[in-house]
């Protein structure tokens, strides 16, 4: 167990279709943080839609890396669709333990909140290391029949997962920020 106390079983993801998220931080996402833009409003529900499309062809299991976000934003829309799909279950896997400590306290608790409440923890690490990252991105891909990626394509954390994922053979849906014009 960790020093805040959420930690939970870690396992392998079970036998059901798993769908693993990576995507922008708030810096590179059109909206940052204030996520009550209508931009991102339309994206969320681009997003929920997404999901509700995905859990029709199978998919029960998702998982987060944790990440401000993207990664905040997909589970917190998993969690609420429990309500309605109540087989549908969220794993975080954090990179390491205090992932959130330097984030602004609001963040904090908004993270902390999506783990009390996810279905199992990972830890890749109980510590910071230069690779943790990488590492986290891994086993989304490696435990993953689908990585849907919510980005514009530029280089970056996001687009490497992505390439990792088409490199093992992993499915990838890209959702992009940015509602495509008719």
């Amino acid at each position: 167990m960790s020093r805040n106390g959420y930690t939970k079983t870690a396992s392998k993801a079970s036998s059901c279709k798993c769908c693993s998220f990576t995507g922008h931080r708030p810096a590179k996402l059109p909206w940052g943080y204030d996520e009550t833009t209508a931009s991102c409003m339309e994206f969320k529900l681009r997003l929920r839609e997404t999901l509700e499309y995905l859990i029709g062809r199978g998919y029960a299991d998702f998982m987060s890396g944790g990440a401000l976000g993207f990664d905040m934003m997909a589970s917190e829309i998993v969690l609420s669709l429990r309500e309605k799909y109540p087989w549908v279950r969220l794993t975080m896997v954090l990179p390491f333990d205090g992932q959130a400590d330097k984030w602004p306290e609001e963040q904090q608790r908004r993270w902390l909140s999506i783990i009390e409440t996810s279905d199992k923890v990972v830890h890749i690490s109980h510590s910071y290391d230069k690779g943790v990252y990488f590492r986290r991105n891994h086993y989304l891909v490696e435990n993953a029949d689908l990585l849907l990626a919510a980005y514009d394509g530029q280089p970056g954390g996001t687009a490497g997962t992505v390439a990792y994922a088409k490199r093992h053979g992993v499915k990838v849906a890209r959702l992009s920020p940015v509602k495509k014009s008719a």
